[in-house]
């Protein structure tokens, strides 16, 4: 199902060297002659674009989403996995200016947005053929994309249109990006393709313009401290009219290795290849080497990643299928086995000091939604084989066998909008004090919204639902999609205390800019408390 997209994919960033076909004169070059002038071609030299989105959407950006919340964390396990404390920075909200990942995220975001303009320009001077228009709004949409990212993260950033530009570039503000945001969604959606499938995918469509338009908009209140609920409604039924998406019957699947453009809620994702288009590795970072064999993982995973207590207590709806994307507890394998990891009695506890602490034992792997430290210092809850099995471990991106062994990349696809979040998105605009409207007959209530989520996921249909519950209803059906944060922030929670985290400014809603950036760029001003 990923074909199309990923030969697209690797000809940009190749420049159509020679993407397949061995026998071909490779014209490495562009020139006016033979590129692009076809619509394969203006594919072909888009997808640079779309590479480098996929470079560090599922790693780094969403750890900047994800392990600033309560959503997601990487404690020390006796100095493993510290790095340096940039995973204890961000759970703790004591990030600053020279933050590997923030500054990694600053380089991917304008790289994404330089490589915009300069194959928007190279589009200015191709073939007028019919695809020229489709494709030159396409790389605008995207260009929106890249911003609204760099915008919620950062707040104040350069606004920057022209690839060749000789003059470092100004700061602009937040109010500033979100109008040029907004402008040119506005003006490229009728542009863009109504399709959906296999070939509009991974690639803006008028639906992800709008879906893009509501997510903006249910944010104006902290973007530029605006009410535009009713703007985010009509978004949302901008997409429902359409009736080009419906929920996918099995949740699980939506996030499989085997996902792709026949989920049939997906809006725009980014699709991810263990071999070609690497950047997926969730099972890599959040499993732990005693499922491996239980899992057919080629790999040997690092047992890193996790969530917290108060977050894995959020899965509380009887019979919710969503329950089962986390593994908590005792753990057995497919046949109701137990899977046993052979260990000694201070390899288990190395606070053993009993008689025999190296007599080997055989322990059964229990995840502990529980997580106290032994190291408050450095958020280190022990190497030992109960350290390691800290925390409930997640399998929304269900583990891969068919994870590339060297790189441990994997096939899931990484999806940004959906659906579900349109549903989710439009019912809390209505909580906040939109006007409901009718689809197809319906009156869209936020219940009668939230409901349509929960029965897909087999539970109770929701009655009442509050903005606290909302919230509650997104962590549950949104979790590990990098949205937490953007959510958290929405709702005022982003300064509570959770985990190990007790940091209350609200300044931290905003990451600092790179430090080095602004030294190569005296017209940034860097963020407050920073």
């Amino acid at each position: 199902m990923k074909k199309i997209l990923l030969y697209s994919a690797i000809c940009g960033a190749a420049f159509l060297s020679a993407c397949t076909k061995l026998d071909v004169n490779v014209e490495s070059e562009y020139v006016d002659s033979n590129f692009p002038n076809t619509p394969e071609s203006f594919l072909a030299a888009s997808g640079p674009i779309y590479s480098q989105l996929a470079t560090a959407y599922a790693i780094d950006y969403w750890r900047l989403q994800e392990l600033s919340t309560d959503e997601a964390i990487i404690p020390a396990r006796d100095g493993n996995y510290d790095d340096g404390g940039q995973y204890r920075f961000l759970h703790l909200h004591t990030y600053t200016k020279d933050h590997p990942t923030v500054r990694n995220v600053w380089q991917w975001g304008f790289t994404g947005i330089n490589t915009c303009n300069r194959v928007y320009e190279m589009f200015e001077n191709a073939s007028n053929i019919p695809a020229k228009a489709t494709s030159m709004a396409e790389v605008r949409a995207m260009r929106a994309l890249y911003y609204f990212f760099m915008m919620d993260l950062y707040g104040n950033i350069p606004l920057i249109t022209k690839f060749k530009n000789t003059e470092l570039p100004k700061q602009a503000s937040r109010a500033e990006i979100f109008a040029f945001i907004e402008k040119e969604l506005k003006e490229v959606a009728p542009l863009l393709s109504v399709n959906t499938g296999q070939v509009t995918y991974s690639r803006p469509t008028k639906w992800m313009a709008f879906a893009l338009l509501q997510k903006m908009y249910l944010n104006a209140e902290v973007y530029i401290n605006k009410n535009m609920n009713n703007e985010s409604v009509a978004m949302a039924d901008s997409i429902l009219k359409g009736n080009k998406y419906s929920l996918t019957s099995d949740y699980i699947s939506i996030f499989a290795a085997e996902n792709g453009p026949q989920i049939t809620e997906t809006i725009f994702a980014i699709p991810y290849d263990a071999n070609i288009i690497e950047g997926n590795q969730f099972a890599r970072f959040g499993l732990h080497t005693g499922l491996q064999a239980k899992y057919s993982l080629p790999f040997r995973p690092s047992i890193a990643m996790s969530t917290i207590k108060s977050f894995y207590e959020k899965f509380n709806l009887p019979n919710d299928v969503r329950n089962n994307t986390w593994l908590a507890g005792k753990q057995y394998n497919f046949d109701g086995t137990p899977i046993y990891i052979t260990t000694t009695n201070k390899g288990l506890d190395d606070t053993y000091n009993g008689p025999d602490p190296a007599a080997t034992i055989k322990w059964q792997l229990e995840f502990s939604p529980e997580m106290p430290l032994k190291k408050v210092e450095t958020m280190d809850v022990g190497n030992d084989e109960l350290g390691k099995a800290r925390g409930v471990r997640s399998i929304k991106y269900y583990p891969d066998k068919n994870t590339n062994p060297s790189t441990r990349n994997s096939n899931n696809d990484v999806p940004v909008f959906r659906l579900a979040d349109v549903y989710l998105m439009k019912a809390e605009a209505i909580l906040r004090g939109a006007t409901a409207t009718t689809i197809a007959g319906e009156l869209q209530t936020a219940d009668v919204l939230v409901t349509k989520i929960r029965l897909r996921a087999k539970t109770d249909a929701a009655t009442g639902i509050t903005l606290d519950g909302l919230l509650e209803e997104r962590a549950r059906e949104m979790a590990w999609e990098a949205w937490r944060r953007n959510d958290m922030i929405r709702f005022g929670k982003y300064e509570d205390a959770w985990g190990y985290k007790n940091d209350k400014d609200t300044r931290k809603r905003i990451y600092p800019i790179p430090a080095n950036e602004i030294t190569l760029n005296g017209n940034l001003i860097q963020n407050p408390s920073y």
